[in-house]
């Protein structure tokens, strides 16, 4: 498959994953009277990865998430040369659907950008007041066991076709858990987009939701290869 077709293909499903899940805890979290609430807004994200596994896994892998293109290539999944260019259209993905969010919430009287547009922060910016070490330590974990599903479920020896379901509910699942420490990023593409349009607090935060998930991902990729690849 042809690089320029994989790029597009990550562009689209970063895009995807960014609308969908920001959308959900921007638009229909606290709906009036029948908001979908944190188990909604989990489900949403683990929704946008499971279609989109299904939709271009075959075409790029279906990363959507620069920590997970980090944790393949840790684990002998993914080749060095491709690490950068998906990282950057991972990235722009995001960065268009935070912007494409902003104008569809933005249409209702009373928006207010400050609210932070699902972007992802600790103390203050936390949706539970959980500090700096609370958000670092589930960023890391979190992004940990997410990159163990995805190399566990997409091993040749595991059962075929199973893996976007694993996959889509393991985001689920950490979402469920961690939403209140830091808003959930486990993605540095999914934290950008929304923090540059937010910019202000959430651009100073954002250091913690690229160093924290890429740390996690990268441990966890060498960890599996040395661990549990097939000798």
């Amino acid at each position: 498959m042809p690089l320029t077709k994989k790029l597009l293909a990550e562009f689209i499903g970063t895009f995807w994953l960014v609308l969908g899940g920001c959308g959900s805890a921007v638009l229909a979290a606290a709906f009036p009277e029948v908001g979908i609430g944190f188990a909604g807004v989990a489900l949403a994200f683990g929704l946008t990865v499971l279609t989109m596994a299904f939709a271009i896994g075959h075409i790029s892998g279906c990363h959507l998430n620069p920590a997970v293109s980090v944790g393949l290539w840790a684990g002998g999944r993914f080749p060095a040369s491709q690490l950068l260019p998906y990282i950057i259209v991972q990235v722009l993905g995001a960065i268009l659907a935070a912007w494409v969010l902003f104008m569809i919430a933005s249409g209702k009287a009373g928006f207010d950008l400050a609210a932070g547009l699902a972007s992802n922060g600790y103390a203050e910016h936390s949706p539970g007041g959980y500090s700096l070490r609370s958000g670092l330590i589930s960023e890391i974990v979190m992004t940990f066991m997410f990159l163990i599903v995805i190399l566990g479920a997409t091993d040749k020896r595991a059962p075929a076709g199973f893996a976007p379901i694993a996959i889509g509910l393991c985001l689920t699942l950490i979402h469920l858990i961690s939403i209140p420490v830091t808003n959930t990023s486990v993605n540095p593409a999914r934290s950008t987009g929304p923090a540059i349009i937010v910019g202000g607090w959430a651009l100073s935060q954002l250091w913690l939701f690229w160093i924290a998930p890429i740390i996690g991902a990268a441990v966890a990729g060498f960890v599996y290869k040395t661990a549990f690849e097939k000798e």
